[in-house]
């Protein structure tokens, strides 16, 4: 999957909620990507409640990445605008798309996700995550939380998956993507080679 990766102005210095919305653009996109991939190696993710159910967990831990790489990168104070924000967009976005296919109020299946968001945040935080990316646990809880979401024919087989596949993949497409938001120089333009025809 190709991510855009930064500014289409640089120059100049981002505020922490205009990172937080190109992240949360690029993690919808990481999300959406991991489900794509999960079922087309056949493992069951129905149309409904148990695709958002999926989406929902995996946005869940690309914000609690998002979160732990903003720990070492920015301030203190960036870092709460930042995942705060975050946390809102995301949050917004799968409740536009659950209300619109699934029904109910958008304000609750909203809520619902930031309660969820804080309920990990919390069995997250056991879990250590340093400039080599997650240990370990990290991962595993994913899976863990993951396994809760599948059918029982896929149960256990989803962990081995999501830890060396698409996890791995998300983080470090996610730590790609503050690599080249935070860069403080211009990026030189790529030149286009074209064959001549000579």
């Amino acid at each position: 999957m190709r991510i855009k990766s930064n500014w289409f102005k640089p120059g100049r210095e981002h505020t922490p909620e205009e990172l937080a919305g190109a992240v949360s653009f690029v993690a919808y996109k990481i999300g959406d990507n991991a489900l794509k991939n999960t079922r087309k190696a056949k493992f069951e993710v129905a149309v409904g409640a148990q695709y958002f159910a999926f989406l929902s967990e995996f946005l869940l831990f690309l914000i609690l990445v998002s979160d732990r790489i903003a720990y070492r990168r920015l301030s203190g104070e960036a870092r709460v605008a930042f995942t705060s924000t975050l946390a809102q967009r995301i949050a917004e976005t799968h409740a536009e798309n659950e209300s619109r296919l699934l029904g109910g109020e958008l304000a609750d299946c909203k809520r619902r996700f930031i309660d969820r968001l804080n309920q990990r945040a919390g069995e997250y935080a056991e879990f250590g995550y340093d400039e080599n990316g997650p240990d370990f646990s990290f991962t595993r809880y994913l899976a863990y939380c993951m396994d809760e979401v599948m059918d029982e024919k896929d149960s256990g087989w989803i962990i081995d998956h999501l830890m060396s596949i698409e996890a791995p993949e998300a983080v470090d497409m996610l730590e790609k993507t503050f690599r080249g938001l935070l860069e403080s120089e211009p990026r030189a333009p790529r030149r286009r080679t074209s064959a001549t025809g000579d």
